[in-house]
């Protein structure tokens, strides 16, 4: 076992962490298409 092993900084999963880093990835784009697209409809 070597000193990182022991060490350990965050004890939570990582399937918590990677879902959450997908939503937040997600919104974002979610809010960029939005945004985009209310300014092709205001556009036309």
């Amino acid at each position: 076992m070597n000193e990182f092993e022991q060490n350990v900084q965050s004890k939570t999963n990582d399937v918590v962490d990677s879902m959450v880093g997908f939503g937040v990835s997600f919104l974002f784009f979610l809010v960029l298409f939005i945004i985009a697209t209310t300014i092709d409809l205001l556009g036309s």
